[in-house]
C-alpha cells in the first residue's frame, strides 16, 4: 500500500521582516567616580586653553554647544553639576564644555563671565541663550528650545538637580563678619583687592566707587574660605548686598 504523506510542520506565527530590527546599543562605558559607576558622556569636554575652544566651536558651525562655567569653590555649580551631566547625556548631538572659570580666565573674559555657575548656549559662533545662576529649570528649557531632540522629557532632569548645601553659621564667624561690616559705612567683599581685582563685578564695584570719591573698606573674600562661605547667611538677614553673588 502507498504510504501516506507525512504530516505538514505546526503553523509558526512569521516575524515581519520589515522595519528590520536594529542592532542592540552598546553600553555606554562606565567608570567608578567617587564610589559609584556614572555613565561618562563623551559629548562632555573639558576645555583647557582659548585655542582648544576655539577649534573645538569651529569644527562644525551648525552644532549646538552649551558651555558651562564654574569654579570648584563655590556651592551653586555643585548643585548645577549633575544637570549639565544629564543633558549631556540627553542631548547626544551637543557639544557640552566645562570651563574652570578662574582657571580659564581669558575665556571667561571673553564671553563676560562676571559669576558662578553661568552658561552659555551656542549654534557654531553665533548666542542663542545665557543663564546666570543655578536655574535648573531655564538652562533645561533653554537647551530643550535649542539642542537636538535626542530624548523627551527634559523637565526631568531640573528635578533631579540637587539644592545647594545650607550655609552653616557659627556664633564666632558671625561675630567676626558683623565687626567687619563695621569697619566702614560701605564694607565691598570682593575677588582679590581694589588695585587687583579677580572678577568683572569686582573690578567694576572697586572703580565706581573709587570715581565717585566714596571711601569704602575691601575684604578679598578668595583669602578666607570661612567668611566667603559665611557671608551669604549673614547678608540675608540684613540690607546688605554688596557681596559678589557666585
Amino acid at each position: 500500500m502507498p504510504r501516506s504523506p507525512p504530516p505538514p510542520p505546526p503553523a509558526r506565527a512569521l516575524e515581519p521582516s520589515w522595519p528590520p530590527k536594529a542592532p542592540s546599543p552598546r553600553l555606554p562605558e562606565r567608570r567608578r567616580v567617587t564610589g559609584s559607576f556614572l555613565a561618562h558622556p563623551l559629548n562632555l569636554l573639558t576645555v583647557g586653553s582659548p585655542s582648544q575652544l576655539r577649534a573645538l566651536l569651529s569644527a562644525d558651525l551648525t552644532r549646538v554647544s552649551l558651555l558651562s562655567f564654574w569654579a570648584p569653590w563655590a556651592e551653586p555649580c555643585k548643585a548645577m553639576e549633575g544637570v549639565v551631566i544629564e543633558l549631556a547625556r540627553k542631548y547626544g548631538g551637543m557639544l557640552v564644555l566645562s570651563i574652570e572659570a578662574e582657571e580659564q580666565a581669558e575665556i571667561a573674559a571673553s564671553f563676560g563671565v562676571e559669576s558662578v555657575p553661568e552658561f552659555i548656549l551656542l549654534k557654531g559662533h553665533t548666542l542663542l541663550a545665557r543663564i546666570s545662576g543655578a536655574d535648573a529649570k531655564a538652562l533645561v528649557d533653554a537647551v530643550a528650545a535649542h539642542a537636538p531632540r535626542s530624548s523627551p522629557a527634559p523637565s526631568q532632569i531640573a528635578s533631579s538637580a540637587p539644592s545647594a548645601s545650607p550655609r552653616r553659621l557659627t556664633p564666632e564667624l558671625e561675630t567676626r563678619l558683623r565687626r567687619l561690616l563695621n569697619k566702614s559705612r560701605i564694607v565691598l567683599f570682593m575677588k582679590g583687592t581694589p588695585d587687583a581685582p579677580r572678577c568683572g563685578f569686582s573690578r567694576r564695584m572697586a572703580s565706581l566707587l573709587k570715581e565717585r570719591g566714596i571711601s569704602f573698606v575691601a575684604f578679598d573674600v578668595l583669602a578666607d574660605e570661612d567668611v566667603r562661605q559665611g557671608a551669604f547667611a549673614v547678608f540675608n538677614k540684613g540690607p546688605v548686598e554688596e557681596f559678589p553673588q557666585d
